[in-house]
């Protein structure tokens, strides 16, 4: 279960936030705004659904744990807030009373070693089950049996509803209540001065006039000419929709870098967050080759007091763009990243979306606007405690979703050393992210070691990968230096004719056929004017034919450029561009 907040720079507005009177309808705030678009766009979507776990250890009264979720509901206007249409416009009302059913289902059936595989399906299951917003209830409770005292309680909304912060809320509260009920005492609750829909009133007031052109001018000047994608090497084609489908894969960041990083982010001003995001954005860099980087990061956007123990969707999102152009030392790019965050949160209080439409990007379906790679870091996860005869467990579940194509979160508690990516499973195999997962704590630790070295310079691969590349790369051979390689193959065509040169699909293409075919097409070649200085482009599939037209460019004393026939149209044509190529050789159905 996940609380983000602001890592610096939080700083509390000036105008206080008025209390409305009555029950609405109250206008939506601007991600709830965004979020209900994209929902009635597509309805059946479960993406943007919240679930979390707890497992229950101990002798649970199960009635006291009905009426104390029963309490939170009543206590947050948030929970009892469905959407409506009033005089044409979207809006939030609060209904006075909300039901709440805690659902009860038994594993009992399953073995105690079956428990984490039955208790993630059921939480997958849940995740994947869509919310009516203007139906209800906002809030989902189900308690899961696994043994006489041993239960999971899942809870889930709609980020509609609430946030990362708000869900942390709810389980503490939901605890306290529950000691309160099974002690006969009282919970000690803070008041809430104001409600979600408060604040919405309150945003939609503050996010116009001179303090809107003050945010939206930072931020234009921010993302003037920023890329429009981080083009990660991905194991499928990108789908023309984002689907939205996805894996996690957990893994320990090493330890013995914490304190040489802390340093390092000491000497330099920076936050763990900012030394962090510096390493990932190096991470990004090298995998891509790309230096003017944008990448996510969520913000609690609780910078006022009286909202902190408030249910609601406050949680703001950052594009934070740096320039890693140049190869600069670490240093130098923690402190480029660094200046990036410092002025981002001075300037967190403009909404996402309100950003979105100022910028009116390309409409892509298959990408996040913006950015496409997100970079967390949880700093106070909630953990472990126990409250009356009973101890509390949060489980980590993967949800099987992912809201971008990658994602990077780094729990900050004990030394900061557990770590996740979330990634699409549209674009990404899991092979690939557990390599990018090794190659980011073997960067970890070359950055611990030097932080003065170049990025290029920085160490990425793990000893077994340099070690696999350095045999790959031992082919030294002794051949005459003065002898082309097309000369060499027909040397060898001429000495071992009948010899297999190529193997395809289990049919072979001797070396007299591979030079008789090339020969054929390098006159043909010739005849097109293809000569010394000449580029020819080769987009072919791994065929005969590719090696056939790579020997036949050489002996028609040309030049070849390969082009991928994997990647994406608009890079073919730039890359034909760049290399002013004047023929190309394919095929009709490429």
């Amino acid at each position: 279960m996940r609380r983000v907040r602001g890592t610096g720079g939080e700083r509390a507005p000036a105008a206080a936030i008025p209390r409305l009177p009555g029950a609405g309808p109250f206008p939506l705030s601007f991600a709830q705004q965004r979020l209900w678009f994209l929902l009635q766009l597509d309805p059946a979507n479960t993406a943007y659904n919240m679930v979390g776990a707890a497992r229950l250890d101990g002798a649970l009264d199960v009635d006291a744990l009905r009426r104390a979720i029963e309490r939170v509901v009543g206590r947050h206007d948030a929970l009892r807030s469905l959407i409506a249409r009033h005089e044409g416009e979207w809006v939030q009302v609060v209904s006075e009373q909300m039901p709440v059913t805690l659902e009860m289902e038994t594993l009992e059936a399953a073995s105690p070693a079956e428990h984490d595989a039955a208790v993630e399906a059921r939480v997958r299951r849940e995740h994947a089950r869509p919310f009516d917003p203007q139906a209800g209830p906002p809030l989902r409770a189900t308690l899961l049996r696994l043994s006489g005292e041993r239960h999971v309680l899942v809870l889930s909304m709609h980020h509609l509803t609430g946030d990362g912060w708000s869900r942390a809320v709810i389980v503490r509260e939901i605890a306290a209540l529950y000691t309160a009920l099974v002690t006969g005492g009282e919970a000690e609750l803070p008041a809430l001065p104001v409600r979600y829909a408060d604040y919405a009133a309150w945003q939609r007031e503050r996010m116009r006039g001179e303090v809107l052109e003050r945010e939206l001018g930072y931020w234009r000047e921010k993302l003037a000419g920023a890329p429009e994608a981080l083009e990660l090497p991905a194991d499928h084609p990108r789908p023309p929709v984002q689907s939205f489908a996805g894996r996690t894969h957990r893994f320990p960041l090493p330890p013995e870098t914490a304190e040489a990083l802390r340093a390092l982010g000491r000497a330099e001003g920076a936050t763990p967050f900012m030394v962090l995001l510096a390493a990932f954005k190096t991470l990004l860099a090298r995998h891509t080759g790309q230096g003017d980087l944008v990448v996510g990061t969520p913000v609690a956007n609780r910078g006022r007091h009286e909202t902190e123990g408030v249910v609601g969707f406050f949680a703001n999102t950052l594009a934070l763009r740096t320039d890693l152009s140049g190869d600069p030392t670490f240093r130098e790019a923690l402190r480029r990243v660094r200046d990036t965050a410092v002025g981002a949160y001075a300037h967190e209080e403009l909404p996402f979306e309100r950003l979105v439409e100022e910028l009116h990007p390309r409409r892509d379906l298959s990408r996040n606007p913006a950015f496409q790679v997100m970079f967390l870091l949880d700093e106070a996860p909630l953990r472990p405690f126990r409250l009356a005869g009973v101890d509390l467990v949060p489980l980590e579940v993967d949800p099987g979703t992912s809201m971008f194509d990658l994602t990077l979160a780094i729990d900050a508690a004990d030394g900061g050393h557990a770590a996740r990516i979330e990634y699409a499973t549209a674009l990404f195999d899991a092979p690939t992210i557990e390599r990018m997962a090794e190659h980011l704590c073997v960067l970890l630790r070359g950055i611990a070691a030097d932080p003065d070295a170049r990025l290029s310079a920085l160490p990425l691969a793990p000893a077994h990968e340099r070690e696999l590349l350095a045999g790959w790369n031992a082919t030294e051979r002794g051949y005459p230096a003065h002898a082309c390689v097309h000369e060499l193959f027909a040397a060898q065509a001429a000495r071992t004719p009948a010899a297999a040169a190529l193997v395809f699909n289990g049919k072979e293409m001797s070396y007299a056929g591979l030079e008789a075919r090339a020969n054929l097409l390098a006159h043909h070649l010739r005849v097109r004017g293809v000569g010394p200085e000449v580029r020819v482009g080769v987009c072919l599939e791994r065929t005969p034919a590719l090696v056939t037209a790579l020997l036949a460019i050489l002996k028609a004393g040309g030049a070849y450029v390969p082009l991928d026939p994997a990647y994406p149209r608009e890079r073919l044509g730039w890359m034909a561009d760049d290399a002013r190529i004047g023929l190309a050789l394919t095929t009709r159905a490429l």
